[in-house]
């Protein structure tokens, strides 16, 4: 089971999967040039979403398809400091 983790310091939004980086996935589509963001909808929390659904499914186009549903389901919905595990992830897609 994995553990993202975010929250804001100095540097800023930070994201990690197990305590590493989490990739942006800019490769896939770059909703926004600064970065993570979360607890509103907008472009940061789109890429948040990608990043997210991406490492979790490895699955880059279903990744894609559901980053919009993701970000208004879970990330717009996150607190300035959050934790979620594989099981929030599947839990949450299972009621997209």
């Amino acid at each position: 089971m994995k553990v993202y983790e975010g929250g804001r310091g100095l540097a800023g939004a930070e994201v990690t999967v197990d305590g590493a980086p989490l990739d942006p996935r800019f490769d896939l589509r770059r909703f926004s040039p600064m970065g993570f963001e979360w607890t509103y909808e907008g472009d940061g929390p789109c890429q948040l979403a990608l990043a997210l659904l991406a490492d979790h499914l490895g699955d880059p186009q279903r990744a894609l398809a559901l980053t919009e549903p993701f970000m208004r389901e879970v990330v717009a919905g996150l607190d300035n400091a959050w934790l979620l595990t594989s099981e929030d992830i599947d839990a949450a897609l299972s009621r997209l």
